[in-house]
């Protein structure tokens, strides 16, 4: 997770603390990328706390981000996890061209939910995001994923993926939602097993490239094999 451990929203099934960031440590890139040297990886994911304080929301970060990766770690494939950067198509762009191979973008929740669980987030934009990331970059693929759990119905789930497959989002994951402390909204249900395979079999009629749902499935898990 980089751009700092500070987030700017004010989701309600997040743990990460709310407030006015740090200023950017302009070598943290350069870290990363030594650190995914070290490491060996072959697949990274990058994600980031929401930062509405900066002009570009941090999108020129992932991207300096990204460039130090692949110059240290040659042929790796890089996922991003990205805020929606309030609708800017322009900073979009510079993390959609920066050289990632899979863009990654949650909903989190279906629409009926948005004002509960992601104040300050709009379901539509995050489609939009999905959408102009083809537009931009044809080639790149694009993923999202849903928190199942928070008082959500079957049909509600499924009209989501609908609109995800309608903006030619490739890969989605379907996980649990457990309460991180009590200051986060409690759990509705636990969605069964048997649910969410059902869920999986529904999604790859749409058309998904790749449909990861379970219980324990969050945006990550497994994230190499989404591609192969």
């Amino acid at each position: 997770m980089i751009l700092g451990d500070i987030c700017t929203r004010g989701c309600r099934f997040c743990a990460i603390n709310k407030g006015k960031p740090r200023l950017l440590d302009p070598e943290e890139p350069h870290h990363v990328g030594l650190v995914v040297k070290e490491l060996g990886l072959e697949h990274i994911v990058v994600t980031s706390v929401d930062r509405d304080d900066l002009p570009d929301g941090g999108s020129a970060h992932f991207a300096k981000t990204v460039f130090w990766i692949k110059v240290l770690s040659p042929g790796i494939r890089v996922e991003v996890l990205i805020p929606d950067f309030r609708g800017d198509r322009r900073a979009l762009e510079t993390v959609v061209c920066s050289g990632i191979h899979i863009l990654n973008h949650n909903t989190e929740t279906v629409p009926r939910l948005y004002k509960r669980v992601r104040p300050g987030a709009a379901y539509q934009r995050s489609l939009e995001l999905l959408k102009a990331a083809k537009e931009i970059r044809e080639d790149v693929l694009t993923k999202s994923g849903l928190m199942l759990g928070l008082g959500e119905t079957f049909e509600e789930v499924m009209g989501t993926l609908r609109d995800l497959r309608q903006v030619n989002c490739d890969i989605v994951t379907l996980g649990q939602y457990l309460q991180p402390s009590v200051d986060q909204l409690p759990v509705e249900r636990y969605v069964a097993p048997g649910e969410f395979q059902e869920l999986k079999i529904e999604a790859e009629k749409l058309g998904f490239r790749h449909v990861e749902s379970g219980p324990l499935v969050r945006s990550s898990y497994h994230a190499w094999s989404h591609v192969n």
